[in-house]
């Protein structure tokens, strides 16, 4: 995320924000964010909406992950906006929604289902 310049700027128990800039980059070569760049900040978005939820000491890992695209990205940032359905002892589940964003302008561009098992250190997880 720091190679990308992503920020959190949200952070609540169960819903995380991440935003990065739309840059050449992380573009492909139709000037559109690559579609790598999208899911790397859903799957952190995601990710940490999970973990905002677990007991210190627990880690997190991602063990399913499915993306829609469904516009070209497009802007001068993309905003992950994730969030917890369901939270279980072992897993949780999330989605996220991935927007292209440009003067205070956002539009939909992912969606984002995602499993992550819980545990306590790399042997768990």
């Amino acid at each position: 995320m720091k190679t990308m310049g992503a920020q959190l700027t949200h952070v609540s128990p169960g819903a995380i924000e991440i935003e990065a800039p739309l840059s050449p980059a992380v573009s492909q070569q139709a000037g559109i964010a690559h579609g790598g760049a999208l899911v790397a900040i859903a799957d952190s978005a995601t990710g940490y909406a999970a973990l905002s939820l677990m007991p210190p000491g627990t880690d997190t890992a991602t063990i399913e992950l499915k993306i829609n695209y469904l516009a070209p990205a497009v802007g001068d940032r993309m905003v992950a906006r994730g969030r917890v359905v369901k939270a279980g002892r072992r897993t949780t589940v999330t989605q996220a929604e991935v927007f292209a964003a440009t003067a205070g302008q956002e539009k939909l561009v992912g969606l984002v289902t995602a499993t992550f098992i819980n545990g306590t250190g790399r042997e768990e997880i």
